[in-house]
């Protein structure tokens, strides 16, 4: 994986997350994906449990955000073969175009299969003071 390798497949998570489109979710990652919404989490198994996951109202996924009360921007910040770790924030608005409410610093340790699908996703993050 090249560091723009790397940021495509960043900023098809982000569309993928303003969407819930399942298949959109479901390209980013590899069939035996391994994915841990925090580092203690047992690991979501499975491509089809990922996007269950990420849609469904009683999935790991703490909630549905509503479209257009968040946002969201990451870029690669090191690249080492099929590894990588990325940074960024995700913000949260009290409606569409309204005030932001949050702001998360988010990491993500990545690994990648041989097709450029997240094999290992990692997420660890910090909510902003202040907010």
């Amino acid at each position: 994986m090249t560091h723009d390798d790397v940021q495509a497949w960043l900023d098809r998570y982000v569309d993928a997350w303003k969407s819930y489109e399942p298949a959109a979710i479901g390209d980013l990652f590899s069939q035996g994906v391994e994915y841990r919404y925090h580092p203690w989490d047992e690991a979501v198994v499975g491509r089809d449990a990922v996007v269950r996951s990420w849609i469904e109202p009683d999935g790991v996924a703490s909630s549905r955000d509503e479209p257009g009360t968040y946002d969201a921007a990451y870029r690669p910040y090191a690249v080492d073969g099929d590894r990588a770790v990325a940074v960024g924030q995700s913000d949260y608005f009290d409606e569409p175009g309204g005030s932001l409410r949050q702001r998360f610093h988010n990491v993500f340790l990545l690994a990648f299969d041989a097709d450029g699908r997240c094999r290992e996703f990692t997420e660890l993050y910090m909510q902003a003071p202040g907010r």
